[in-house]
């Protein structure tokens, strides 16, 4: 099965208290090799520089056709406290384009700013099955490079499945967590996933599953809601059940976060992963909206 992947690679400095690691990373990273994980091909569209070192991608056996510019790769400096963080853009490279791709499924990530409306839209033509993250849809800088969200129109139309957390979501709709959700459905997407830190909520049809991930130490999540984004899409399109899609993004996210890596080092094993959705599994809570 074959998964197209549409976001930057990036080049991170990830600060968590007095250390500093330089990465490379961006949603295209998480998203693409957590997908390897799963056994997909993977085409990526992204855009990086000649600062990018694109053996890495080569070496995970990511396909990444026409994605080399002569602007430098997107770079972001992250710095993280706890579950918080904040950013600031110190480059952006060049917008992605979108030539056509025949995919089993398509999983649509900006990081900032780099899909534009008609490149979205004719990814949504082409698309069977269709994930959004849609956080660098909404991201905008200020005079000191500082990353902040603003609201924007954004067309959910021909999207399948979305994920937000409270901040994104505000974005597009407000209300409280369950009126955001079914909000999001009204706009025509079947799956809807609400992420709060370590709550995680799924709307489809007339009723919300949700799961706890552990409650433990934190150390970097950048990257996290990248790898639960592949890993929802990549089991959605092997199993067609979104229980268990729900219980492996869990499961992967867990993965992450307890392997206390810094970037791509944290991305988890596929055996892992399914340990972890056996045991989110059991642990389902369900009600009806």
């Amino acid at each position: 099965m074959k998964l197209a992947v549409f976001s930057h690679c990036a080049i991170d400095t990830i600060t968590i208290g007095e250390n500093n690691y330089e990465q490379i990373g961006g949603a295209a990273c998480y998203c693409g090799i957590t997908a390897r994980q799963f056994k997909f091909d993977v085409d990526l569209f992204t855009k990086f520089g000649p600062d990018f070192p694109k053996q890495y991608l080569s070496e995970q056996k990511i396909n990444f056709p026409n994605s080399e510019s002569k602007i430098n790769t997107t770079k972001f400096a992250i710095s993280i406290t706890g579950s918080d963080r904040t950013l600031k853009l110190e480059n952006k490279c060049e917008d992605i384009d979108y030539p056509g791709v025949d995919a089993d499924g398509h999983l649509v990530s900006p990081i900032f700013n780099e899909i534009s409306t008609d490149t979205f839209k004719k990814i949504k033509n082409d698309s069977n099955f269709l994930l959004v993250d849609p956080q660098g849809f909404f991201r905008q800088k200020d005079s000191q490079n500082n990353v902040f969200l603003q609201k924007t129109d954004l067309d959910l139309s021909q999207v399948n499945a979305i994920k937000v957390n409270p901040e994104e979501s505000k974005q597009i709709v407000d209300g409280t967590p369950d009126e955001i959700m079914l909000s999001l459905q009204k706009k025509g997407i079947e799956y809807v996933l609400f992420t709060n830190k370590t709550d995680v909520s799924l709307l489809v049809k007339d009723k919300i599953y949700s799961i706890t991930l552990p409650n433990k130490q934190v150390h970097d999540t950048t990257g996290v809601g990248d790898i639960f984004c592949a890993a929802f899409t990549c089991t959605m399109l092997k199993e067609k059940d979104f229980l268990w899609a729900l219980c492996f993004a869990g499961g992967a996210a867990q993965a992450a976060l307890e392997s206390n890596k810094v970037g791509l080092q944290k991305i988890p094993k596929k055996g892992t992963i399914e340990t972890n959705a056996s045991y989110f599994y059991n642990l389902v809570k369900f009600r009806d909206l």
